[in-house]
């Protein structure tokens, strides 16, 4: 079987209101099966830690969550709901938010994703989320669609 380009966005979120974590349910649940397409990691030391670290969730429990029990999304968000010390207030979730979709990339990266796509470095793509995007769909586009 093929693997998967993880095609949810980083300025995506379920219920709970949190930005990323459905990206980070995927990665890991692919990851758990194999699917995972080759250059993503599972759970990255980036959005992925943010977003455990924001929720004060335990890395190595929340990935053996995903890969032992194989949730839906939003069982996933349930079994987040239940944990002790998890932090899932208002103004903990605005200030994780705020800081997924103010995060810019270092010059080199953006100007890697940018040319790979074919788009001039004019400044009017400047966060992180949407250079992701770009990203991901043109791994996509290479995997699947060439």
């Amino acid at each position: 079987m093929a693997k998967i380009v993880p095609l949810i966005s980083s300025g995506t979120a379920g219920p709970l209101g949190v930005l990323h974590l459905p990206r980070l349910w995927l990665k890991a649940s692919l990851d758990a099966r194999g699917l995972l397409a080759d250059g993503y990691p599972a759970c990255g030391k980036g959005y992925d830690q943010m977003v455990l670290d924001a929720l004060n969730l335990d890395r190595e429990k929340t990935l053996a969550f995903i890969r032992n029990k194989r949730p839906t999304y939003p069982e996933f968000e349930a079994w987040i709901k239940s944990q002790p010390g998890v932090r899932l207030d208002r103004a903990t979730i605005i200030k994780l938010n705020a800081a997924i979709t103010g995060y810019i990339h270092d010059d080199a990266t953006r100007k890697a994703i940018l040319e790979a796509n074919g788009l001039k470095d004019d400044g009017s793509i400047p966060d992180a989320v949407s250079l992701n995007n770009l990203d991901d769909w043109k791994e996509f586009h290479s995997a699947f669609l060439k």
